[in-house]
């Protein structure tokens, strides 16, 4: 590990110096693409209750967020490579078109399985343009602007969040969920516009990267695996398809050591080191999130909520994750250190709020509405807090090599935790009789599935604690200079 000191002639980063001219013009550009990924999500989860009553698929109904999340996986690892050979503008072009023409095949969707393939190519092409937002950031931003524009992001991408729900409650409440992804379609026109006229002209380059297939094809693995896992009851085969996903994830890591093309920057699997615990606190926290795909269901099945009321109330774990992430962008030093430590902490206390009121189906009334959006408040919270400056530390933490794959290592991880949450969610209420018939089974489902997550924030709680520990040591702050650099 180097030493750096921390150079107290360099300005601090302002907000309006992100926002306003170039920077302010990049910023809505690179924004956007995060924005319509985000809300695309949230939209689909939001309308999926109406979606199977229409088309049938329940078995199936993690798969649409596993399979577009995975998806998004693949694209990202790639998306580095892209944004290097064609250039900014083509670049997002492509992106763009691809994520059209899933949109449009979902709009189009006759039975789950097309629906299923829409939502894949929709996640090929969401991946790029989300990707593309972090690596945009080192080639655009200085470094002292970083914090910001992650805090920009992340905080954008929790407005979509807020967003995504009620418009796909609006859609499902009027019966015309095809719309839903329709209209995606000329928004997605509009954005590609908007990046031709706004992102800078770079002459594309040659890239000498390789794209790390294996790696790929294990994380792929890993993914079906579960899912395929989750769609059966048996208890043998759920614990199969965990044990062959943590081979692949361990076999990945063996890889990611040796080989010349990888996915993720040095020391992402070094049990311990400062970008280890970034990185799988990251993954522990976004991980909890994944459990917000069944809200919907749940409170249309068994709190009685209409879909746009249902979008709405699960939208309530984005207010609290765009709030706290305004709050804490400003904080530095000891306090950015306690907001990181303090995060898992609330997000446990979420669940165990959902795993008491979410199964009491019995009961419809106002008061218990209000205590499951406080519950998902407190979820989005805890991630809120955190997000920001754990996304910072992440890319000070890469090696100076490493760089063109730091972007996207954030990205992919990202996204591989909420689908790997959503098929060991997936798993988790099948086993405890989200299939079966009655209220009484699916609320059993509900108490278990936020209760597993529960655990989940528990172990993140002590993840959190020890890198807390670490920066106590280190006394870094990444708005101030100071060293946050490994090689």
């Amino acid at each position: 590990m180097t030493d750096q000191s921390a150079d107290t002639s360099t300005p601090r980063a302002s907000w309006s110096e992100l926002l306003s001219g170039r920077n302010g013009v990049l910023s809505l550009a690179l924004t956007g693409g995060m924005c319509l990924h985000a809300i695309n999500t949230y939209i689909s989860t939001t309308m999926l209750p109406s979606i199977v009553a229409d088309i049938g698929g329940q078995h199936l109904y993690a798969w649409n967020t596993t399979l577009f999340m995975l998806a998004a996986i693949l694209s990202a690892a790639v998306s580095g490579k892209l944004l290097s050979q064609a250039g900014p503008k083509k670049a997002y072009a492509i992106g763009g078109i691809i994520f059209l023409l899933g949109s449009l095949m979902a709009a189009a969707a006759p039975d789950m399985t097309v629906m299923l393939v829409g939502r894949t190519v929709q996640g090929a092409g969401g991946g790029l343009l989300f990707s593309f937002c972090y690596g945009m950031i080192m080639l655009v931003f200085e470094e002292r602007l970083w914090p910001r524009a992650m805090a920009l992001l992340s905080g954008v991408y929790g407005v979509a969040l807020l967003i995504g729900p009620a418009i796909g409650g609006i859609f499902a409440e009027l019966l015309t969920w095809r719309l839903g992804f329709a209209i995606l379609a000329p928004v997605t026109l509009l954005y590609l516009l908007l990046t031709s006229l706004m992102l800078p002209t770079k002459q594309a380059q040659e890239s000498t990267a390789s794209v790390p297939l294996p790696q790929l094809l294990l994380l792929g693995v890993a993914v079906l695996v579960l899912s395929l896992a989750g769609t059966r009851p048996e208890l043998t085969l759920n614990l199969a398809g965990i044990a062959i996903a943590v081979a692949c994830v361990c076999l990945l890591a063996k890889l990611e050591a040796c080989s010349a093309a990888r996915l993720f920057p040095r020391g992402t699997f070094q049990l311990g080191s400062p970008l280890s615990l970034t990185l799988l606190l990251l993954a522990l926290l976004i991980f909890c999130v994944a459990s917000e795909i069944y809200i919907p269901f749940y409170l249309q099945g068994l709190h009685g909520q209409t879909p746009l009321l249902a979008g709405y109330v699960a939208a309530m774990m984005s207010v609290g994750w765009v709030v706290s992430e305004i709050v804490s962008a400003r904080f530095s030093g000891a306090a950015m250190r306690r907001t990181v430590r303090f995060g898992p902490y609330m997000i446990l206390f979420g669940m165990l709020g959902l795993v008491l009121t979410i199964p009491a189906f019995a009961s419809t009334d106002t008061f218990m509405i209000t205590l499951i959006s406080l519950a998902l408040i407190a979820v989005g919270a805890g991630v809120g807090i955190g997000w920001p400056h754990l996304s910072t530390f992440a890319l000070k933490f890469s090696p100076p090599e490493d760089a063109d794959i730091a972007g996207s290592a954030l990205s992919t991880v990202q996204q591989f935790a909420i689908a790997f949450g959503a098929a060991l969610a997936g798993i988790v209420v099948n086993l405890a009789g989200f299939n079966e018939p009655g209220q009484t089974a699916v609320a059993t489902s509900a108490y278990w599935l936020y209760l597993c997550f529960a655990g989940v924030a528990v172990f993140a709680i002590f993840i959190a604690a020890r890198f807390s520990r670490f920066l106590s040591g280190r006394d870094s702050d990444p708005e101030t200079g100071s060293d946050l650099q490994t090689t």
